[in-house]
């Protein structure tokens, strides 16, 4: 009698990302699996020409979060471009930005554009981008809601007199909150900007300890408390597989 033995392994991670991997072995004099015969034979995959990728246009300060994404599902098809980080800071230069990056695209000849930023504070005029040249963005307000998930978000009551950190602005603090609001020269503004918070909530995407305690830090340095809540990649990865 021949041995048929089954296996499936699973690992997934809080962002809802899946990678599955399947194994089934069969007692073959080799030891080899069917699956791993038939990939043997198959020729490489072919290299996706230009116009057959997916050309994503994205905010620096979710530049790391996108390519793990990518990495970890191996989606290969997806060519980043990734404007200034500190437009985060400063909406009115992302609408600009993005007409701009899309031409270039369009004359590199990327065929299929996907905008990797919510409305992220621009007052509509992302969609009015996404409209005229036919192409998506990520859905939601802002990264705070799709690294929560928009429904979740949307949900919550309590965040009105919230200040949210990600890992970019938890590792950035200082360069994207302190400088541009001038804290650092004139700290006694820091109770007008800040005095209608009560608490800084920290989304993380990755559980990285010492992450935690620059955003712990950057809470002391508000007056604000503290919250801790992991998201993981959250409607990021989800919108991302679907491109």
């Amino acid at each position: 009698m021949l041995a048929h033995e089954a296996s499936s392994i699973r690992t997934a991670q809080a962002t809802a990302i899946l990678v599955n991997v399947g194994e089934v072995m069969i007692g073959n004099p080799l030891g080899m699996d069917i699956d791993r015969q038939k990939a043997e034979k198959k020729p490489p995959p072919k290299k996706r020409t230009t116009s057959q990728k997916v050309h994503v246009i994205a905010c620096g300060a979710i530049a790391r979060e996108i390519l793990a994404v990518t990495r970890i599902n191996n989606l290969d098809h997806i060519d980043l471009h990734c404007l200034p980080a500190i437009y985060h800071s400063y909406p009115q230069k992302i609408a600009p930005a993005l007409e701009e990056a899309i031409a270039n695209a369009r004359a590199r000849g990327f065929e299929t554009i996907f905008i990797g930023y919510a409305d992220c504070g621009t007052g509509g005029d992302i969609d009015k981008i996404c409209e005229r040249e036919g192409i998506e963005r990520l859905s939601g307000p802002h990264c705070y809601s799709f690294f929560s998930g928009n429904e979740a978000f949307a949900a919550r009551e309590d965040d009105i007199t919230s200040f949210f950190l990600t890992d970019f602005l938890a590792r950035q603090f200082e360069a994207f909150v302190i400088v541009p609001l001038g804290l650092d020269r004139h700290p006694e503004l820091r109770d007008m900007y800040f005095g209608n918070y009560r608490k800084v909530v920290y989304l993380s995407q990755e559980e990285d300890p010492a992450l935690q305690e620059k955003a712990k830090a950057a809470a002391a340095f508000l007056g604000l408390d503290y919250e801790y809540r992991f998201t993981g990649y959250g409607d990021l990865a989800r919108e991302l597989l679907a491109v």
